[in-house]
């Protein structure tokens, strides 16, 4: 008995989790918000069909009452009394009872009645003495000129009948509705919970370490497997987001041990060595420049990490390009022309406007005109230009310096990326990369093309839309 127990018990347990489901509660709370409008229509419909029909019952016996004082002429006994003989021998459905003054029976179908004018319900079946059935009758009673009475009336039992077909039918709906709206919720929540088991799986595998896993689609093109997608997504977000994490460890594991390696062989150098003050004065100076150089790395992670997270984006404002790049290039004139190299900017015309943060696109800018210099000879020329195409704006920084390797044009966006031409130089690798986060950030792009010579660095950015 112990054994045979547990299938029951699996599947009772299997229901009740159903049943504790948030979809279950919203689709029980549907069946039960349509069983309510259901109920409230048939409720309306019922009313208003025995509205109808009890209308149409008391017009009936109204026109019957209308045409025998008419017939007769005069409301007494003595003239109603032929007419009354007439109506009960050729209009079986109606109910008629003529009394004298001293309410004595004279003629019809029904016993004595108390003389009481207006509408009448009449529900006991002593009222139908000729009859085995029990069936309400409406009528109408009249008092005569004479002091007799005159009922007429008609049997009402349709409406009876209507009465409780109304309420069979609430009862069925009721128990119909009920019991369809809890096998969908029970059909519903089974599909929900199934889809998040395989949700749960997906997350255990990745717990687990593996960061491949993905939820698998069903293919319905329905919300759920929008949904999936969107977790998809994010799951590819994070995994890039973590190997991304990994990168930049270990880059600053090695690019890191560089400066500081120099700082402590300064300062032990600085710290063993009897050496004049002055000496010891230029070893702690290269000790801080090294420390320095360290600060500068974490400064520019933490704030490629504020870009990549749109920490600045409430920041944003309009902006004219053209003055913006004009601000930025004035300082670098002189620069350039210390370097022995020539800049050249047409001019600039009438732009659009963007919506950007002002220090970001200049600091974006500045990097671009900054790497030009730094990494081209003397009587290199570099240009500065903008163009308007469609609904972006294409800012462009070239050269015709020696130019970058095409195998190198993407990796250069990398951290702490250095070419090989780049070692002689001062730097951290990072430059390019703030770059592309700063662009990134205002929904734009930057491509590295050949000049043929030279490097062309193209930025766009979209124009600003009402």
């Amino acid at each position: 008995m112990i054994f045979g127990n547990k299938p029951f018990k699996r599947q009772s347990a299997a229901a009740r989790r159903i049943m504790a489901t948030t979809a279950f509660r919203i689709v029980t709370l549907f069946a039960s918000l349509f069983i309510l409008g259901g109920t409230v229509m048939t409720v309306t419909s019922g009313l208003y069909s025995q509205s109808t029909l009890r209308q149409q019952i008391r017009q009936a016996v109204e026109n019957e009452g209308h045409e025998t004082f008419a017939d007769a002429g005069t409301a007494d006994v003595r003239h109603l009394l032929p007419v009354v003989q007439g109506l009960i021998e050729h209009e079986p459905g109606f109910h008629y009872l003529l009394q004298g003054p001293g309410q004595v029976v004279v003629t019809g179908n029904m016993l004595h009645l108390k003389p009481i004018a207006g509408e009448r319900w009449l529900t006991w079946s002593h009222r139908l003495p000729k009859e085995t059935n029990q069936n309400i009758v409406y009528g109408i009673g009249y008092l005569l000129d004479d002091g007799g009475y005159y009922f007429v009336g008609m049997d009402a039992s349709p409406l009876t009948h209507l009465q409780h077909a109304l309420w069979t039918t609430l009862l069925w709906e009721i128990a119909g509705f009920g019991i369809m709206g809890m096998a969908g919720g029970l059909f519903l929540s089974n599909l929900i919970l199934k889809w998040i088991e395989t949700i749960n799986r997906t997350a255990r595998s990745i717990m687990q370490g593996d960061m491949s896993r993905r939820i698998p689609l069903r293919g319905t093109n329905d919300e759920l497997d929008h949904l999936s997608e969107s977790l998809n997504a994010m799951l590819d977000q994070n995994e890039f987001l973590i190997a991304s994490l990994k990168q930049v460890s270990n880059d600053i594991a090695h690019d890191m041990r560089r400066p500081l390696a120099r700082m402590r062989q300064n300062l032990e150098r600085a710290s063993l060595a009897r050496l004049p003050a002055e000496n010891m004065q230029e070893q702690v100076e290269l000790a801080i420049m090294e420390l320095d150089a360290a600060l500068e790395i974490f400064s520019s992670l933490l704030k490629l990490a504020q870009l990549e997270a749109g920490a600045w984006n409430k920041e944003m404002e309009p902006l004219d390009p053209a003055q913006l790049l004009e601000s930025v290039l004035e300082p670098y004139r002189s620069v350039i022309e210390d370097h022995g190299q020539y800049l050249l900017a047409p001019p600039i015309p009438a732009c659009p406007a963007i919506i950007g943060h002002p220090v970001l696109l200049r600091q974006a800018f500045s990097n671009l005109i900054e790497n030009a210099i730094r990494h081209t000879p003397s009587q290199t020329t570099i240009t500065a230009a903008i163009k308007v195409t469609g609904n972006s704006i294409h800012i462009e920084i070239t050269d015709n310096g020696p130019g970058i390797p095409g195998e190198a044009m993407l990796r250069v966006f990398d951290r702490f990326v250095r070419l090989d031409t780049s070692r002689t130089h001062d730097g951290n690798g990072l430059g390019l990369s703030m770059v592309k986060a700063i662009i990134q950030l205002h929904a734009g792009t930057i491509t590295l093309r050949d000049n043929k010579p030279g490097l062309r660095c193209i930025i766009s950015l979209p124009i600003k839309t009402q």
